[in-house]
């Protein structure tokens, strides 16, 4: 299969501004793919993580941003505890999220955007994340809403969900940190 990478006008801008976000020195990577083997959801991806770090090293432009793994990434980090060179690779993809949002080129496929948003919300609302709540919206955001069902009885019984929404957590903490993080929207941290 062959990539196709269309520099940017001054090459590295992109791996700068991604080195610059992360303080990740990708310059390091000798492309062992030990990340890209490790990773979950590689296989359904176009790019794994080891070619998404090559393609910045190779000069990247914005095209990188539309890239699917960006927005499908776990955050699991497996990449970063399996890289010989400890390159945060979950870092990269937060940066490369931020840069795609900042230059209107998001396009996330999927409903990846609306479960996040239903997950903040929650976690907003009750300090934690309330599963059922943000299951129960997600289904009908989604139109899903008999896929699965069957294992939610399996969930209530085994105590992995709860039906009433999670207290003891420090609301007002909570709060102050999304109001601090919708302040530094945009922002150089």
């Amino acid at each position: 299969m062959t990539t196709r990478i269309a520099k940017q006008k001054t090459p590295g801008d992109l791996l700068k501004a991604v080195q610059e976000k992360t303080k990740v020195n990708l310059n390091v990577c000798y492309q062992c793919k030990k990340c890209s083997i490790g990773c979950p959801v590689a296989d359904q991806a176009e790019s794994p993580p080891s070619e998404i770090i090559r393609r910045l090293q190779l000069g990247a432009g914005d095209e990188l941003l539309q890239t699917g793994l960006i927005w499908t990434c776990l955050s699991c980090e497996t990449c970063y505890a399996r890289c010989p060179n400890q390159i945060n690779f979950a870092a990269v993809v937060d940066a490369l999220k931020s840069l795609a949002v900042e230059k209107g080129v998001a396009d996330p496929q999927g409903d990846a955007p609306l479960f996040n948003r239903l997950f903040l919300n929650a976690v907003e609302s009750y300090g934690r994340a309330y599963d059922l709540q943000v299951i129960a919206l997600y289904k009908l955001g989604t139109g899903s809403l008999k896929q699965d069902v069957d294992k939610f009885p399996a969930m209530l019984k085994k105590g992995k969900m709860a039906i009433l929404p999670p207290s003891g957590a420090d609301k007002g903490r909570i709060r102050r940190i999304f109001k601090k993080a919708a302040q530094n929207k945009g922002t150089k941290a």
